[in-house]
């Protein structure tokens, strides 16, 4: 079941990714780039999940599952909340800061000694039994922060779009939703009583990515989003346009 799920959560991302990507092609929006980053490394994590649990966990697997997963995929879904959100200067910097940390996290990863085995685990091993402080310390900050992150967005965002309509409503639902996805990957000990732990895991890694897709989805039918899919010249007549019909 859990190796199955696994497989399941990796076409999901892989195939949302894409569409993403696509997306990141045509309108270069900093989110849609920070999304299909985050979507990618969902997709690796939830393979190397798959991997281990399918033919055995090794160092290698682990590091990779670990790394993508617990430490850097919540991160640069925050990063996508404060591009949508956020000014373009703040979230170019946020982006600049965060490839360096990124960078520092995968070098930790590939080079941190391991304090056990992880072929001997029982079930999809732990970082507390195989990893020095650092390690589950990236982890720690990385998911806190950007949970906390992708969480203020959707207050932040339902409260700006108090009183709109339209679009605005349309960001507040895609930032819950996407919160809720976060959440929802991170409840796998509520369930462990119902489904067992690495079953609950699972359950949750799939529910979470197609949540948060969810809310990517919303938020590419905002028409600011849209806009953004338009060719240069046809925003600017649309922009010019819309200030003549205003001034009429």
């Amino acid at each position: 079941m859990v190796a199955g799920l696994a497989f399941l959560a990796t076409a999901v991302a892989t195939v949302f990714a894409q569409a993403t990507g696509v997306r990141f092609a045509r309108t270069r929006a900093a989110h849609q780039g920070a999304w299909t980053v985050a979507l990618s490394m969902y997709a690796l994590a939830s393979a190397a999940l798959a991997t281990g649990e399918s033919t055995g966990w090794d160092a290698g697997t682990y590091r990779a599952f670990y790394c993508f997963g617990a430490v850097l995929n919540v991160p640069w879904l925050a990063l996508g909340t404060v591009s949508l959100l956020g000014g373009r200067r703040a979230a170019r910097a946020i982006a600049a800061a965060l490839l360096v940390c990124s960078g520092f996290a995968v070098g930790v990863m590939v080079t941190t000694p391991l304090r056990a085995p992880v072929e001997a685990a029982a079930g999809i091993p732990e970082g507390r039994d195989h990893f020095d402080a650092l390690p589950r310390v990236l982890a720690g900050v990385g998911s806190g922060v950007g949970a906390v992150v992708v969480l203020g967005g959707a207050v932040w965002s339902a409260v700006r779009a108090r009183r709109r309509r339209g679009g605005a409503a349309r960001l507040v639902v895609a930032n819950v939703l996407i919160a809720t996805g976060v959440v929802a990957n991170s409840s796998g000990g509520l369930l462990q009583g119902f489904v067992g732990h690495d079953e609950a895991f699972a359950v949750a890694l799939v529910t979470g990515i197609l949540v948060i897709y969810a809310g990517f989805l919303v938020a590419a039918s905002s028409p600011s989003e849209r806009r953004s899919s338009l060719p240069a010249k046809l925003r600017g007549s649309a922009s010019t346009n819309s200030t003549r019909l205003g001034s009429l």
